[in-house]
């Protein structure tokens, strides 16, 4: 299968990605985190705070306080248990859960972190999410390594840490085959969504870098790209730092072979419990086709301008930007199934949910020209049915000037029921469905292949901030893919404008679930 197949193949033609006899060996799962063998490591205070509100004012952290702000960027913090009824039989499903939703909640992210803390070695490190603690990998001072790596395009010596998100192959290809790829990016910039929120709350500078030397970081991290690679990269400072927006060579280009040559080999058994591991051979193909080997190849996105819509245009109330406890929406997150209530639904309600969860999206990056870019790269379409003072149909939310776009009205929640493979959620409960949107071409002609895990990444990012305005609100929201692309497309009328639904999150009123939950907050 081509490259370019398999990506039309993971969002139109889901069918053809797996071999027809395909199965899911659930007893030979692999664990839905690393834990490295024989090596020490250092733990992390359990005295959480139960809040964010009122933290210190920006400082640089020491070991205690990053702990916390670990925790609850991908900590664990629930352990769940619920019974199902599978073709008669009661089964137990039980889950180890973090503040961040997952696919299965497989978790087939990882945290690294290169910190330099004065009650702590210099050092790359692993977040050893079982034990709450860090796992020293390659003792040192890495500031030129890593910058270089970045192009020039940080200030890296200025920032206390950095974090890699990096992507495990198999913790989900187990169970969704070649489906996982779409999956990983998405959970990655769900968990780069929670890291920045999180930073915001401990006063921390963050800016995520999506192109970087992969085989360089990889090899300082100790990584086998055959079976996990870095998707995104972090820095972290607690003082104004020099994010250049734009690529610099100021020291030309730079390759990942010259700085490979710079650092010995690591390698590090970890606990993988899967006695038989397959090969991921699609995931490493896209993952090598992704890769950038020299600096050369950096670029930013130029500027697009928003696709204007004709329709009826339904301003929104402006509604004030309220400050609310990060850590308290964060417990309360709930991914309602068959749990939603078609309750009333106010359209201020949707006003600060579609406000909020945009506003907050602002973030520094390698790719666009310059940071204050207002224009979002991927969008939000809605599905509205039963909104009080809203005809129920198809919408487009502009944020720029906060007000609805008339598409297609009507009531398309049997529509959207016929798309869903799943049929997991009761989508005719659902007052708000939302689709984030983007480019078909997911800005190929710049990125090449790599533009795919970018864009799915940010729609994670987006994902994330809907999720927390929705549970500011009162409301669940349930990620799901499992959903015909066509079908949402042809709502929204989007193939005239080269645009595809990314992800389907419906939202609402819910009622509580039977199940038994436990906390694992000290």
């Amino acid at each position: 299968m081509s490259l370019d197949a398999f990506l039309y193949n993971l969002h139109f033609d889901v069918e053809k990605l797996s071999p027809p006899d395909w199965e899911v060996n659930w007893d030979d799962a692999p664990l839905p985190y690393k834990i490295y063998r024989d090596l020490p490591v250092i733990p992390l205070s359990l005295e959480v705070p139960l809040t964010l509100e009122g933290l210190e004012s920006p400082s640089t952290p020491d070991l205690y306080r990053f702990g916390h702000f670990l925790w609850y960027v991908f900590g664990l913090t629930q352990f769940n248990q619920s019974v199902y009824t599978i073709e008669n039989m009661p089964e137990l499903m039980q889950s180890f859960r973090r503040f961040v939703p997952s696919g299965g909640a497989l978790y087939p992210n990882e945290l690294y972190v290169y910190l330099k803390l004065e009650d702590l070695p210099e050092g790359v490190y692993h977040y050893d999410v079982v034990h709450h603690g860090l796992v020293l990998l390659r003792e040192g001072n890495f500031d030129s390594f890593i910058a270089r790596a970045l192009g020039n395009g940080c200030d890296v010596s200025s920032c206390f840490g950095t974090v890699f998100v990096s992507t495990m192959f198999w913790k989900n290809y187990y169970k969704y085959n070649n489906f996982s790829y779409r999956l990983q990016g998405l959970d990655a910039g769900v968990e780069i969504g929670q890291l920045l929120e999180v930073s915001k709350r401990f006063g921390f500078e963050s800016g995520v870098y999506f192109q970087f030397l992969d085989r360089a970081i990889n090899h300082l991290l100790g990584l086998s790209e055959e079976k996990e690679s870095v998707y995104a990269v972090i820095p972290l400072s607690a003082d104004p730092t020099n994010w250049s927006p734009n690529i610099s060579d100021r020291e030309g280009m730079i390759t990942d072979a010259e700085l490979g040559r710079e650092l010995t080999v690591i390698q590090y058994d970890h606990k993988e419990r899967s006695q038989k591991v397959d090969k991921c051979l699609m995931l490493t193909k896209m993952n090598e086709a992704s890769m950038l080997e020299s600096t050369q190849s950096f670029r930013n996105i130029p500027f697009k301008e928003n696709i204007s819509y004709e329709g009826h245009v339904i301003a929104l109330p402006r509604v004030k930007r309220f400050p609310y406890d990060l850590a308290s929406f964060c417990r309360e997150r709930f991914s309602p199934d068959m749990d939603f209530v078609l309750g009333n639904v106010s359209v201020s309600q949707l006003a600060t949910l579609l406000q909020e969860a945009t506003a907050s999206f602002a973030y520094r990056n390698d790719l666009d020209a310059a940071y204050s870019r207002k224009e979002l790269r991927v969008s939000l379409y809605c599905c509205l049915y039963n909104i009080e003072g809203v005809a129920n149909g198809a919408y487009y939310y502009d944020p720029l000037d906060h007000s609805l776009r008339q598409i297609n009205l009507g009531d398309h929640r049997l529509q959207l029921l016929d798309g869903m493979t799943g049929h997991n959620v009761n989508i005719t409960q659902v007052p708000i469905c939302i689709h984030v949107v983007g480019d078909k071409d997911y800005y190929k002609s710049t990125f090449g292949y790599r533009g795919y895990r970018i864009q799915q990444m940010e729609a994670g990012m987006l994902v994330q901030r809907l999720l927390i305005a929705a549970s500011s609100n009162g409301m669940g929201g349930h990620p799901l893919l499992g959903f015909d692309a066509k079908i949402c497309d042809e709502i929204y009328k989007l193939d005239s404008q080269e645009k595809t639904c990314l992800i389907q999150i419906p939202i609402g009123p819910y009622r509580d679930r039977p199940w038994l939950r436990g906390t694992l907050l000290s």
